[in-house]
């Protein structure tokens, strides 16, 4: 009877717990599911909220930006229920609070979509490649392997084939490369293989075992060369900037010079930094002349074509980077003019084993030689190791728009360029050009009418009255909300305006464009100043 009855109560005890056990894991899987909803229903909202942000007609219709101080965006966001702020009582937001932050990340940020954006040299990206950018976020993909990337890196070494083929026969006979963070790290990465080549007991030894390397870059040239300088170890001391033409393109006679006093001073000349489109006047630099140059002295040349790497894709356009097939090295940011969305750069040399020989350490645990496809690995080229899927969103632009819709892409922002020359050319004096025209950049003055008609506009300095007048006229404009455009000094001249025009600038030819616009809002400001 007791054996019977602890039987029992056994069976009540062990019934109860599986009872609460599985009480607890239904309980545990409708919060699952719960949960499972409020995040899809989130997203969907978040989905919904992006797709209409990206629509070309909104991206006309509202401001550039709605301008606020710091203060009053911290302010914004508190009166929301979802202050910037981290810390405090530590509570998790709401669905609701979150989807009014991601709102108003967008309400107040800077829509570089908008035709009216020429701030910097990128505007709205291409949707196929915006899309391309969320597939990529989902899969939060890392292309270090072939075995957690295999799609990726297929994609991005006919990617690389490609521009290997519009760089030319140099290329195409040989090549490697990688997709990069940016145009400033392809910089970086050109220089440190140039190191590698020069001066290859630097790898285990560092720069004491090298005699004193010293690079060439026009006084043009973009700010990373510095950067690299100094993250390299040879020193900005190293970099020498080579004077230009009134253009702003590398003069290879100076060039010549500079090597050779730096042969003289027991230096070695190991590197030349060559630009295709500069960032403010868009000058070329005659790549065939300086690609002559770096063969007499064995340096590695390098062209730096962030802005006008575009060009290659138009044969319109592809003699300004003539000689480019005689490069060692070329870069190019495909989120600039071509519109792929941010970051999308590419780094391609012609010299097939380079990345390797400069940067693998063949970590054990990613890199083993015997499992299967680890020649396809590009994780042991790299200076980093997780990198992001920028291929994908390049891939499904060149396949939405096919070779000759990029190449009307690119014709397309040249022609508005024109245009907007036309338009400066044509307005009495109002606006006055600084450089002649190069790439897509169109540099100007707004002269306010008691300074025309302006008088010999070549030799003007930054003590001219006109240096005063552009910074106004961007701050009005920005907070209007109507336009943000670049201005900045260049050579000495008084501070003037930068277009850079990228895709989709179809409001050039209306009549709200950017020349009219800053025509009103210059006479405004101006006759305040002045």
């Amino acid at each position: 009877m007791t054996g019977s009855l602890t039987s029992t109560l056994s069976a009540v005890v062990s019934s109860r717990a599986m009872l609460v056990v599985a009480t607890s894991a239904a309980t545990t899987f409708v919060h699952w599911l719960v949960s499972r909803r409020r995040k899809r229903t989130l997203a969907q909202r978040v989905a919904d909220l992006l797709c209409q942000y990206i629509d070309p007609h909104e991206q006309e219709a509202a401001p550039v930006v709605r301008l606020k101080g710091p203060d009053q965006l911290e302010s914004i966001f508190a009166k929301n229920d979802c202050s910037l702020q981290l810390g405090g009582d530590g509570t998790a937001l709401t669905d609701d609070e979150l989807y009014r932050a991601c709102s108003l990340v967008l309400q107040y940020s800077v829509r570089s979509g908008s035709p009216m954006f020429f701030n910097q040299l990128y505007g709205r990206a291409d949707l196929n490649s915006v899309l391309g950018d969320w597939v990529a976020s989902a899969m939060n993909a890392n292309v270090h392997t072939f075995e957690v990337a295999p799609v990726l890196t297929l994609m991005e070494r006919h990617l690389l084939a490609h521009i290997a083929a519009a760089l030319g026969p140099s290329f195409v006979a040989e090549h490697d490369g990688l997709f990069v963070p940016g145009g400033a790290l392809g910089n970086i990465y050109a220089m440190h293989l140039a190191r590698h080549r020069a001066a290859p007991a630097t790898h285990e030894g560092g720069m004491w075992a090298s005699a004193p390397l010293v690079g060439f870059v026009s006084k043009e040239a973009h700010y990373s060369y510095l950067k690299a300088a100094r993250l390299l170890g040879f020193g900005s001391d190293n970099l020498v900037e080579v004077e230009t033409d009134a253009g702003g393109a590398m003069l290879p006679s100076a060039l010549r010079e500079a090597v050779a006093r730096t042969v003289g001073s027991r230096r070695t000349p190991f590197f030349v930094g060559a630009t295709a489109g500069t960032t403010v006047i868009g000058a070329f630099d005659p790549l065939r002349e300086l690609a002559a140059v770096c063969a007499e002295t064995k340096m590695w040349l390098h062209v730096d074509a962030a802005w006008g790497g575009a060009a290659l894709f138009s044969a319109a356009h592809r003699g300004d980077l003539d000689g480019v097939e005689l490069a060692d090295s070329f870069s190019w940011s495909a989120h600039k003019m071509l519109g792929a969305a941010l970051q999308c750069a590419v780094f391609i040399t012609r010299h097939a084993h380079a990345l390797r020989e400069a940067n693998a350490s063949q970590a054990a645990y990613l890199f083993q030689k015997d499992k299967m496809h680890a020649a396809l690995d590009a994780g042991d080229k790299t200076i980093q190791c997780g990198r992001k899927a920028d291929m994908l969103k390049l891939w499904l632009l060149f396949k939405s728009l096919g070779d000759d819709g990029v190449a009307r892409r690119v014709e397309h922002a040249y022609a508005l360029a024109a245009y907007a020359v036309e338009r400066i050319n044509a307005s009495d004096g109002a606006f006055v050009l600084t450089h002649k025209p190069s790439c897509t950049n169109v540099c100007f003055w707004y002269v306010p009418r008691s300074m025309r008609p302006l008088l010999s506009a070549e030799h003007l300095t930054t003590e001219h009255p006109l240096h005063k007048v552009a910074p106004p006229i961007k701050a009005a404009l920005q907070r209007e909300g109507h336009s943000m455009v670049g201005f900045q000094s260049v050579g000495g001249k008084p501070n003037f305006f930068s277009l850079g025009v990228c895709i989709d600038r179809q409001r050039l030819k209306g009549s709200c464009g950017c020349c009219t616009a800053s025509d009103c809002s210059g006479r405004r400001v101006a006759m305040k100043l002045l």
